[in-house]
Parts: C-alpha cells; sequence; structure tokens
C-alpha cells in the first residue's frame, strides 16, 4: 500500500490471501511497469502463494523485524522460492516496520541475507523509510538482467545466422 499508492493507513488489514497492485515508474529513463503481488505469508495460503512465485522476475521477501517468528520463516520461504520460481529470479531481504520495537537486530537480518546470497533492506512503511528503495533496487536489478539476458539471445542468434550462411567448408 506504502508503494504502491504513497499512503499509509495505521488501521489497514493485513492481505487475506493474495493482493495485487501496479505501480508505474521511470528507471534509468525507461517507463516499467511493476505488478505487485501481496502474498502476506499466511500459513494457510502457503499453497496458492507459491505458484505466483513461477512468473516472477524479482521476490522482495518481507519479514516484521518486531516479530521473530516472521524472522525465522525467512528459510523456510527462501527454500519455497528457489524450489519453485525461475533459478533467475531475483530476490530481495526486506526487513519491515523498523519504526517501532525490535526482537530482530538489523545486524540479524543482515547476517541472514548475507548467508543466502542476497541483498538486505529495512523498511518502515509508516515512517515511509527504505521503501523505495527496496523497490527500485529490486526493479533495477530485474530490469538489468532482462536487458542482458536478451541482449545475449540477440548476439547468439546473429551468431547463428552467421554461421548457417557461411558454412566451413573442407580444404581442398
Amino acid at each position: 500500500l506504502r508503494y504502491a499508492y504513497e499512503a499509509f493507513s495505521p488501521t489497514f488489514i493485513s492481505t487475506v490471501g493474495i493482493d495485487f497492485k501496479i505501480k508505474e515508474i521511470r528507471l534509468d529513463g525507461t517507463p516499467v511497469k511493476l505488478q505487485i503481488w501481496d502474498s502476506a505469508g499466511q500459513e494457510r495460503f502457503r499453497t496458492i502463494t507459491v505458484s505466483y512465485f513461477k512468473g516472477a522476475h524479482g521476490i522482495l521477501l518481507v519479514f516484521d523485524v518486531s516479530c521473530r517468528p516472521s524472522f525465522e520463516n525467512v528459510r523456510f520461504w527462501m527454500d519455497s522460492i528457489r524450489e519453485n520460481a525461475d533459478a533467475r529470479v531475483r530476490i530481495v531481504l526486506v526487513g519491515n516496520k523498523g519504526d517501532g520495537d525490535r526482537e530482530v537486530t538489523k545486524e540479524e537480518g543482515q547476517e541472514l541475507a548475507d548467508s543466502l546470497g542476497i541483498p538486505y533492506f529495512e523498511t518502515s512503511a509508516k515512517d515511509n523509510k527504505g521503501v523505495s528503495d527496496c523497490y527500485l533496487a529490486i526493479a533495477k536489478e530485474t530490469k538489468d538482467a532482462i536487458v542482458e539476458r536478451r541482449r545475449k539471445e540477440t548476439e547468439e542468434a546473429v551468431q547463428r545466422t552467421s554461421i548457417a550462411k557461411h558454412p566451413r567448408r573442407a580444404c581442398c
């Protein structure tokens, strides 16, 4: 809600099932449409949630820094992402609710992200701190990866065409 609509509601009801938002941004001068799927990570919706991993280019894996069990579930979700998402999916770990009492330190979040080999951000939707940063970081990383993949595919196609036009001939 904070990122998609630039708003925060302290009485916001948490997501039930899956919620969907669209946010249009400019990234390096290029218009980009972000489709944001919020699964809320609830136990009863785990079977639904993993189906959304399949088509994802980027995933923000968010935990609540004021709730240790939320943090302890990160490895489960990371395993689920690796099992169900494309191997090239970009993942960022986000510690949210950094504006209040904490049960998870920033150092613990960073250590976990480092062990998983992914970037770490801390945010506060309430105070609007770090929210845009984590979305822009994953959007840029994802865009760059897609551009690079397309560049390589084009290069390989040109090379295949060149080889087909000029087959090697045996000498003499």
